[in-house]
């Protein structure tokens, strides 16, 4: 699909475009309940200017669903470990409802022990990830979480790729501003950002990733094409995205990056991984002092120079969104229209 920039832009209402995409969902192999909780996924984060995770990814949903790879039905089972630990078996199906089915129980936990751990794995998360964490801050909640996903990053020093993008969420409330959010891959750029690149023709700046043959390369189909992604910050990032395939496979039970194979499902797009979250209450230690404190460290921030926060570009874009419509190009929504029926 294209983006926004490549065509007049049409402004539909967050709740329109939320009912499209659930019918598309629907339409292609999703349960009602697995439709709702995508679409408002894939909504949010084209309301929010996160385009590589918007509605470019609809048709990986559809061509993914189509092939048979992921349970668009898939019923979550949640299984109540211990008195900090959730575990849920997405069954085959996608990530964000298994986090759905388990989310109150993760709450209620969190709110007693001062922090609780949910371990989700038979998953597929195919989408922005701070769009998992930043709920948990909107009700007073420090969240983190990690995804490991498809093989395409070359290790720090190593040969070939191994790890997935792997990135990492974090949201913490904040008095007074919006919750202070981030959500960034461990690879030097996300993925969808190179797709996207390769769509429109790009070049991407060095040091992004490699080709088929482990040179350096910004052409992005050279590394869609046989190439791989390199960690961001070397050595650092390397270390970084090893310890989501650590936290996200190894502990939650899922697969690592490396040990699915989709190649008897022409079509599949999602990686079929784990996700780990951590939710912490502080208001067992801090009252409500530590959004507070949150808020002292933000405008020491400012003052130090910083113009903009991690997620400020997302509200902004979010203001205007709910205010105006979700952009769109003409031909986006004539594409969505048509997978609707």
């Amino acid at each position: 699909m294209s983006s926004p920039s490549t065509g007049p832009v049409v402004r539909v209402p967050f709740s329109e475009l939320q009912a499209l995409l659930q019918a598309i969902f629907a339409r292609h192999g999703c349960s009602a309940a697995v439709a709702a909780v995508l679409a408002d996924n894939c909504a949010s984060a084209q309301r929010d200017g996160a385009h590589s995770h918007g509605v470019f990814r609809i048709p990986g949903y559809v061509s993914t669903l189509a092939s048979g790879w992921v349970d668009g039905r898939a019923e979550p089972q949640v299984t109540d470990l211990a008195p900090a630990y959730v575990q849920v078996d997405a069954k085959g199906g996608f990530a964000q409802p298994a986090l759905a089915a388990a989310r109150a129980l993760l709450v209620a936990k969190a709110r007693t022990a001062g922090i609780a751990v949910l371990a989700i794995h038979n998953s597929h998360h195919f989408a922005a990830l701070w769009p998992d964490v930043e709920p948990f801050a909107d009700e007073g909640l420090v969240a983190l979480s990690v995804v490991n996903s498809m093989t395409c990053v070359v290790p720090h020093g190593a040969r070939k790729p191994l790890f997935g993008t792997n990135p990492i969420a974090f949201a913490a409330p904040c008095a007074g501003h919006d919750p202070i959010v981030f959500d960034m891959a461990t690879s030097a750029m996300a993925h969808g950002d190179v797709q996207i690149a390769a769509r429109a023709g790009e070049q991407l700046p060095s040091g992004m990733g490699v080709d088929a043959a482990g040179q350096p390369t910004t052409d992005p189909k050279a590394i869609l094409e046989g190439g791989a992604l390199l960690p961001f910050g070397g050595h650092k990032g390397s270390a970084l995205s090893m310890m989501v395939e650590l936290l996200a496979a190894a502990l939650t039970g899922g697969h690592f990056s490396w040990e699915f194979d989709w190649s008897g499902h022409p079509g599949a797009k999602t990686p079929w991984t784990g996700q780990l979250l951590i939710v912490i209450d502080p208001a067992k230690a801090q009252g409500q002092r530590f959004a507070q404190r949150s808020r002292e460290l933000v405008e020491q921030m400012q003052e130090a120079g910083l113009t903009r926060m991690p997620g400020e570009r997302r509200y902004r874009e979010r203001e205007v969104a709910l205010r105006e419509g979700v952009g769109l190009s003409e031909r986006e929504l004539a594409e969505l229209q048509t997978l609707a029926g």
